[in-house]
């Protein structure tokens, strides 16, 4: 893809602050629909091998000096929350008056941000998930009082671009977000290595259970985002009476919700546990 015309929502400048798994997977989805890389400056202290060749690839700058990010559309704060006092300063110095900050730090609010970064006028907060990587993220943003619409139509262009965007009203909801779809890759991934691990129990060969359980939640998944029914009917649906289908939910079903409401419940909680 060509990179954005002057027209375009997307930023001039970006600068990204910490490249490591989830700050990568955003910077992937930008490139793949076009960001301008010359327009992205990365700051990580420790970045990835894998980092760096892509920063010398594409011509991105990785740790300039800061006197010369002298003007910085959008600023994505993607450390890991424990690191935001040790990075407030170094944040602080970036941000202009023009300046939008994207915070994707778990458990840390608007009110935690703006303690520690007064100079930022426009924040938003928002939890996007790893398959940005792929373009099929799931994020919850809010916008904090300061953002322009202008500003916001520039966020909403950047996390769509990795996927679905939900605008909430109420920042006080993002932590429920961050439990359900910001750690609810890692839920569906262990999913595949139990369904895996109970194929082999069956008699299955390791690697072959492996490859179904895999290709099931993958077949599963791409059928619940083109099917416009609800997953209660698709559920349904593969479910004869009395068959081998039915047999299996007897079992399942029982424990599952409760178990799913309480593995939420400990995300959120831990997301709480995290501001200030």
């Amino acid at each position: 893809m060509s990179s954005q015309s002057p027209s375009s929502p997307l930023p001039q400048s970006l600068v990204l602050l910490g490249a490591g798994k989830m700050g990568g997977a955003m910077l992937e989805g930008w490139l793949r629909i076009g960001m301008n890389p010359a327009g992205i400056s990365l700051i990580d202290p420790h970045p990835s091998d894998e980092m760096v060749g892509l920063a010398a690839a594409k011509g991105m700058a990785l740790n300039p000096d800061p006197a010369s990010l002298r003007a910085v559309d959008v600023l994505v704060l993607a450390t890991k929350p424990q690191m935001l006092d040790t990075a407030a300063p170094a944040v602080q110095a970036l941000i202009r008056p023009e300046t939008l900050l994207i915070s994707i730090l778990a458990g840390k609010t608007l009110s935690d941000l703006a303690a520690r970064l007064p100079n930022a006028n426009a924040m938003i907060r928002a939890m996007p998930n790893l398959p940005a990587s792929v373009q099929r993220g799931a994020t919850g943003a809010a916008a904090g009082s300061g953002v322009t619409s202008a500003q916001r139509a520039m966020a909403d262009a950047l996390l769509r671009s990795i996927g679905t965007v939900e605008w909430l009203e109420d920042e006080g909801l993002i932590d429920a977000v961050t439990a359900v779809s910001g750690s609810g890759p890692a839920y569906v991934f262990h999913l595949v290595e139990c369904l895996a691990a109970a194929g082999k129990a069956a008699g299955l060969p390791a690697d072959i259970a492996e490859r179904l359980a895999r290709a099931t939640i993958e077949g599963a998944g791409e059928l619940l985002h083109q099917s416009p029914l609800s997953p209660a009917t698709l559920r349904q649906n593969v479910t004869s009476p009395a068959g081998t289908t039915a047999a299996g939910l007897s079992v399942l079903m029982g424990p599952l919700e409760p178990l799913v409401v309480e593995t939420v419940a400990a995300a959120k909680r831990r997301a709480g546990e995290l501001s200030g």
